[in-house]
């Protein structure tokens, strides 16, 4: 079993989750002097929008120009499959911490980290596809060995673009969840040692006493 403190850490981690179900997991910003405003798309577990109302649709239509594909949200599995995957990772969470059961729990914290993985690196794919699988012949604008790949994290410049991605408040949370999960299991696994090293020390003395 594992111990109290790391029960309540696993379901603050899962409960931390929900929060994915009614915020923006990652945002995209796209800044240019044409526009001062800029322009930018949030992706939630189920969509993607924009930031403001017709953003979406102004990246779509400068992709257009550029020969990207367009971003259209029922188009994309992943999307769909989201929101099962949380809901079985706070489901699990949930499980764990009630339980107490150590394998249990170790397990629970290792799928979250796969999944996790999984996620960053599926994104990453989605951003190299969007930015390398480009219609050349129907571009408007034309620029040999150019790619438009927004980075997974951090900014970077696309043409007269500065591209920014970063976490959203829901990606912040779930960075934060995991960070508990991993906290939970070096707790749990920290406690036994304490008690045991307490131990020694208390046989020592009672033998230093004892002689």
């Amino acid at each position: 079993m594992i111990s109290e403190r790391s029960r309540v850490l696993i379901a603050l981690s899962a409960a931390l989750l929900v929060v994915m179900y009614f915020a923006p997991i990652w945002r995209v910003y796209l800044e240019a002097p044409q526009y001062p405003e800029g322009l930018g798309m949030q992706i939630w577990i189920n969509t993607v929008k924009g930031v403001k109302e017709n953003d979406l649709e102004n990246i779509n239509n400068l992709n257009h120009y550029i020969g990207m594909k367009r971003i259209i949200p029922e188009s994309i599995p992943e999307l769909k499959m989201m929101p099962v995957i949380v809901g079985i990772l706070v489901a699990g969470g949930l499980a764990a911490a009630a339980l107490g059961r150590r394998r249990l729990a170790q397990g629970w914290v290792a799928l979250f980290l796969v999944v996790a993985l999984v996620g960053l690196v599926d994104f990453w794919k989605w951003e190299y596809e969007y930015g390398h699988d480009l219609d050349m012949e129907n571009a408007i604008i034309k620029v040999p060995g150019m790619t438009y790949q927004p980075p997974l994290i951090g900014s970077k410049q696309l043409l007269n673009f500065t591209a920014t991605s970063i976490p959203g408040a829901a990606g912040w949370a779930a960075i934060i969840a995991l960070g508990l999960g991993v906290l939970a299991l070096a707790v749990d696994r920290r406690g036994p040692a304490s008690t045991g090293a307490a131990a020694k020390e208390v046989g020592a003395s009672a033998r230093a006493v004892v002689a």
